[in-house]
């Protein structure tokens, strides 16, 4: 079942009753929601007021958590690590016992799907695409060339325009990829914890401060959807910024229907069938 992804933008009260979330604005419950349903919650609002008891019940239920900044942009992440998994501790030593050369092969994997995803993005908005193309047939293991960044040079000049430049700290198109991708992080970090493994050691990332490695290894190849949904948000109105508005597109990005062994499916779906 699709699990669902609710966005709280305004000074609220949640608590938990009867396994329920219940939402309270202004002294009024808005919104009652099984706790079992959900599968991400974002809170971008300081006024925000939550109980221990529905943070809890998140977790024993792998619901994502994520915190916004005061620019209403994904800061934090919280989610379950011994809950998500009864083989937790097993899983966990098979994956700190991967061999270096294992971890190379596996990023190389990664960065040829997300190169090639962006040739589809690029394909699917009729873009010229060759370039990117060859360098996908040829990332080696552990991607020493660094092609994955080659790509992107050419890939945002590609999709919009030589004057656009990707960079986190700006508004506009930028502020739009990065909610899209803090969305994409949150999808992939739940299914990491549901399969057992630990968010914090990844293959090729390794920043000691960030406990989410792993969650931005795997969710590379997920960007160029987000990129494609941006695009074509974008496109009538290139001053688009975060809004209550903007955000719908981009989180129905987990429920949209994708191919996974043949089978159709919500993208969240078949996030958890990749990772098992």
């Amino acid at each position: 079942m699709i699990k669902r992804t609710i966005d709280i933008s305004e000074p609220a009260y949640l608590y938990l009753k009867y396994q329920q979330l219940l939402i309270d604005k202004q002294g009024e419950t808005i919104a009652q929601i099984p706790i079992e349903d959900l599968g991400v919650v974002i809170l971008q609002n300081s006024a925000i007021v939550i109980t221990q008891a529905v943070i809890i019940a998140c977790q024993k239920n792998n619901v994502v958590m994520v915190f916004c900044d005061e620019r209403h942009l994904p800061y934090s992440v919280l989610l379950p690590i011994s809950e998500g998994n009864n083989l937790h501790s097993k899983i966990l030593q098979q994956q700190l016992l991967l061999t270096l050369p294992t971890k190379k092969r596996l990023w190389q994997q990664i960065v040829t799907q997300k190169i090639k995803g962006q040739v589809n993005t690029l394909k699917a908005l009729d873009k010229m695409y060759a370039p990117l193309e060859r360098l996908s047939e040829n990332v080696k293991a552990g991607d020493p060339e660094n092609l994955e960044a080659q790509a992107a040079q050419l890939y945002w000049k590609l999709l919009f325009g030589n004057e656009f430049r990707r960079d986190v700290e700006l508004d506009g198109i930028n502020s739009l990829l990065n909610y899209g991708y803090s969305i994409m992080r949150a999808m992939v970090a739940r299914a990491i914890v549901c399969s057992g493994l630990h968010p914090t050691i990844g293959l090729n990332h390794h920043n000691q401060y960030n406990s989410l490695c792993l969650a931005d290894d795997l969710m590379e190849p997920f960007r160029p959807w987000v990129d494609l949904k941006v695009y074509q948000m974008i496109k009538s109105n290139p001053e688009l910024q975060v809004t209550k508005e903007t955000k719908v597109p981009l989180l129905n990005l987990l429920s949209e229907t994708v191919t996974w062994e043949h089978q159709e499916m919500p993208l969240m779906v078949a996030c958890h069938y990749l990772m098992a």
